[in-house]
């Protein structure tokens, strides 16, 4: 016998000290044949907190390792964890009138009484098999107490008095660019999350690492953290006065993050309770929460909604930060490979369009719209032109085509120009060996107007790139004008070759 076994005996009493006032609270819970109207705040309190207590204590001893005890152990925790997700929601239904929330094309107070009765269901039945559980092992079970008056939660309407001083802050227009773009960036980094709110529910959890608790948890961390960062340099401030979409803001962040978490909470359930083995000696052989059920409720509720007052808080933020825009200009490399090719243009709109501000990129006498991808490619044109001058000029002052030779030997010609061309870090070759085309330097002109127009055909062919350092200005938001010079500096995402290289961490969202 192992010596570390628990006398069963001691271990029971334990428990069924500690687990009384939950028996007592599942009582009330499961004699009520409408549950969802007895579920407040007070009453999902005292079972998260008991519930709580009880499992702590069970995992203390491994019940969930043990086939007399385990089933306590799974019920206990799926108290703990739906009296959790009805805490948050009915925690939204309380606050939903102090958010600020903009308009969306569905009814989200009934959408989250929807998600409150499918949790008070889930609840009665897992305070019923609560006791069920108790009974066969034994334990007893309390009384309801004859002075049971149950859990009102009876609020006056109206707030306290807003006496306190407004702080001051540094600049109003600085605060709303922090806060903004900090949503913006969040908004990009849960794409693949709130895409999921398209997608078949029964497929979503099951084929994609968007919903797992891990990528959940992580993003409500975040969200959170923004809500913080509000509430520490925002709450109570003039520029909260002076700009009223400083707090649609804050609600809207907030309403993420208490929707993120009830998500997490369904993803744990899921991948912790019904997605996995169960024990064999199970009395309960069917799901105490049935997996299409949860399912619904996490895709069509919390993922659903997440994204529909994401998106609204980025048109938001997008038009606070053009509002208070400070327009700058910046000079910045054109790409080196191929100039502004299909990959650098569209990071560079992607940009542009993450913050909607207008930037414009200047060259020459030419301007073009940097958040279109088609119009900065337009730009090729020019530069590829100004490319052919300078490949001209170059043969010329090097003296690469011989004076007299042999207009049978121009394939060779143009070869050798190449390749001196290349010697000198004047062009770079993206094919080796050079393969040239067959026919070559047909046409009328001399045999250096032949070549020249050869180089420039082998150039347009993406045969070659000319190794000069062209630079265009961009104009626009000084915030969005820092990225696309931070984007410059990293190369627009490629090398010399127009191989993939990494993004700063700044810049991630472009990568999704």
């Amino acid at each position: 016998m192992d010596s570390n076994l628990v006398n069963e005996q001691e271990i029971r009493e334990l428990i069924e000290k500690r687990a009384r006032t939950l028996l007592t609270l599942a009582g009330y819970l499961g004699d009520c044949p409408t549950p969802r109207e007895i579920l407040t705040r007070p009453l999902v309190g005292d079972l998260l907190s008991h519930s709580w207590q009880l499992e702590e204590l069970l995992d203390t001893y491994d019940a969930g390792k043990s086939c007399n005890w385990c089933n306590l152990r799974s019920v206990t925790a799926a108290i703990k964890l739906f009296s959790d997700v009805g805490y948050e929601l009915l925690h939204i239904l309380h606050r939903v009138p102090t958010y600020h929330l903009m308009p969306v094309d569905r009814d989200f107070v009934a959408a989250t009484n929807e998600a409150l009765e499918f949790t008070s269901l889930v609840l009665a039945r897992a305070a019923q098999e609560l006791l069920n559980q108790a009974s066969e092992l034994g334990l007893k079970i309390p009384p309801r107490p004859t002075d049971w008056e149950g859990f009102p939660e009876c609020l006056p309407t109206g707030r306290l008095a807003h006496s306190c001083e407004a702080r001051q802050v540094d600049t109003v227009a600085g605060t709303v660019a922090l806060l903004a773009t900090a949503f913006l960036n969040l908004a990009s980094e849960c794409e693949d999350v709130r895409a999921m709110s398209r997608a078949h529910p029964q497929d979503a959890l099951r084929n994609s690492a968007a919903l797992s608790e891990e990528r959940l948890r992580s993003l409500e961390f975040q969200f959170h953290n923004l809500q913080s960062q509000y509430d520490t340099h925002v709450s109570g401030t003039q520029a909260e006065r002076q700009d009223m979409d400083l707090p649609v803001l804050r609600g809207h962040a907030s309403v993420v993050f208490h929707l993120l978490r009830t998500a997490t909470l369904f993803a744990h359930y899921f991948e912790r309770h019904v997605n996995r083995p169960r024990c064999s000696a199970a009395r309960f052989k069917r799901h105490l929460v049935e997996p299409e059920a949860l399912l619904l409720v996490l895709m069509n509720y919390a993922i659903t909604f997440m994204d529909l007052y994401t998106s609204r808080a980025v048109s938001l933020c997008q038009e606070m930060l053009k509002r208070y825009a400070e327009v700058g200009r910046i000079e910045a490399p054109i790409p080196k490979y191929r100039g502004f090719h299909v990959r650098p243009s569209t990071l560079i709109s992607k940009l542009v369009l993450h913050y909607g501000s207008k930037v414009q990129m200047l060259l020459g006498d030419e301007v073009y719209d940097a958040g279109s991808s088609l119009d900065l490619f337009r730009a090729n044109e020019k530069i590829n032109a100004q490319k052919r001058r300078w490949l001209a000029a170059e043969i010329v002052r090097l003296e690469l085509v011989p004076d007299h030779c042999n207009p049978d030997d121009a394939t060779s010609i143009v070869r050798s120009v190449v390749l001196a061309l290349a010697e000198k870090s004047k062009l770079v070759l993206y094919e080796q060996p050079l393969e040239l085309p067959e026919r070559i330097c047909t046409g009328e002109g001399t045999l250096l107007e032949k070549v020249t127009s050869e180089t420039g055909r082998l150039l347009a062919m993406g045969k070659i790139d000319i190794g000069v350092d062209m630079t265009a200005q961009f104009v626009g938001d000084k915030r969005v004008l820092g990225d696309i010079q931070l984007l410059a500096e990293h190369g627009y995402g490629e090398d010399n070759y127009g191989n993939n290289i990494p993004l700063p961490k700044q810049l991630t969202y472009l990568r999704r």
